[in-house]
């Protein structure tokens, strides 16, 4: 009885053995998510890399909002799960990921492949992707804030062209949005990103960035200022004072919701990032050929700011195919990759040499607007504890939109709560 009890343990023991070895030599995973169209797109790279190389890398589909697919990614590294191998991050969760020790620095094989990471911003990889010396990440695609805006609206009520200032926004949409209701009820000025997540504290950042300020100043969290109380204000104002934002802008707009609106031809502008650009140019779209492209507007005498965004790929510290992982990091990073992402999916890429592509240039003559944005962005605070950073941020500016406090009270709020979590982990 002892032997066929041994004999069965054994062969469970094989099986096991052999399943591992089978995931091991075949299979590995990255998750991604996003917008339905984006992850379809990440699936033909996928595609197209295991038919180049005969290897099996999964894609796992995550949530399409940024705080979903970063709690699923935080569950399993805290886990040490072999699963994933690889994920996209957004740029935000690095210095958080790096020093939970979760990522496996990428020096050893950029040596190995003689890969060059001069064809990447610097200036990026300096802030963003390395820590003490050592590359634990690469961006894959560049973002920014931009501003999409009517043309045709605009030339048919007799402007020259986009809003350079928030004042000139708000004039501009109370005289359209007051005319083009008599057809369309629904109509509104301008659409953006009000919802109680990640999203709005990109918006805020902007505003106040756009006014002179920002978030943090020599190193410190610095948040209730005037300049900010100014900026914090106008974003209410746009709601309930203006009334050129509908009211669900501080409930229910993200991304796509505020993207759905503009494309049915609901908005004269729209706050988004780079991704919407193509998907209002499909056939199917209402604004197709009617929109144009722009940098935000900004306060009088200050200069317009983009919350720098973008996703950045590495390598779980825990993956048991780090060999095969890096493989399909350089196909992402290739010249030609990184051209069929901004070409199929409007994404900046995130090599500088791309940028000047004749092909480029010629289907997405905005490439410039994109480059110049990059070059004035606000980065939000690279911060090991940037997420409570963030949730503090989120709450205070949500319910003063909602018009629960004014600007002046959500600002002090902000900060003393903001002042307790630096006691706790400190300014690094």
């Amino acid at each position: 009885m002892k032997a066929r009890i041994i004999l069965i343990l054994t062969v469970l023991l094989i099986s096991i053995s052999g399943i591992h070895c089978s995931k091991s030599e075949k299979d590995f995973t990255i998750w991604i998510g996003g917008a339905p169209e984006e992850v379809d797109f990440w699936a033909k790279l996928v595609s197209e890399f295991n038919k180049q190389t005969g290897y099996n890398l999964q894609l796992i589909r995550q949530p399409t909002y940024t705080d979903q697919r970063r709690q699923e990614l935080v569950i399993s590294l805290e886990a040490k799960q072999p699963d994933p191998d690889m994920f996209l991050m957004d740029v935000v969760w690095i210095n958080q990921f790096i020093k939970s020790n979760w990522l496996e620095p990428l020096d050893k094989y950029v040596t190995k492949s003689n890969f060059n990471t001069d064809v990447f911003f610097q200036k990026v990889l300096n802030s963003v992707d390395r820590y003490r010396n050592k590359l634990y990440a690469l961006p894959v695609f560049m973002d920014v804030g931009l501003l999409y805006y009517r043309k045709d609206l605009l030339n048919k009520f007799g402007y020259n062209g986009p809003p350079k200032t928030w004042s000139e926004l708000v004039n501009e949409s109370l005289k359209i949005q007051k005319a083009e209701r008599k057809d369309d009820p629904n109509f509104y000025g301008y659409v953006w990103q009000g919802a109680q997540y990640e999203g709005l504290v990109c918006n805020f950042l902007e505003f106040i960035a756009s006014n002179g300020d920002s978030i943090m100043k020599d190193g410190k969290i610095d948040l209730n200022t005037p300049q900010n109380e100014k900026a914090l204000q106008l974003m209410t104002d746009l709601i309930h004072k203006y009334k050129i934002s509908p009211l669900n802008t501080y409930t229910e707009m993200k991304e796509e919701e505020t993207r759905r609106a503009f494309q049915r031809g609901d908005a004269l502008f729209e706050r988004n990032w780079t991704y919407a650009w193509n998907l209002a140019q499909d056939n199917d779209s209402p604004v197709k050929g009617k929109i144009g492209l722009t940098v935000l507007p900004h306060f009088d005498d200050n200069q317009s700011v983009s919350t720098l965004g973008g996703w950045h790929i590495g390598i779980s510290r825990f993956s048991d195919e780090k060999e095969k992982a890096w493989k399909f990091i350089q196909f992402v990073s290739s010249y030609e990759v990184q051209k069929s992402l901004v070409l199929n999916v409007g994404w900046n890429p995130a090599r500088k040499d791309v940028y000047n592509d004749k092909e480029v240039i010629a289907k997405l003559p905005t490439v410039k607007i994109l480059y110049d944005a990059l070059q004035h962005t606000a980065a939000r605070p690279t911060l090991p504890y940037y997420s409570q950073v963030s949730d503090v941020i989120q709450r205070y500016v949500n319910d003063c939109l909602a018009g629960k406090i004014n600007p002046k009270e959500a600002l002090e709020k902000m900060q003393k709560e903001e002042d307790e979590l630096v006691k706790i982990y400190g300014t690094k």
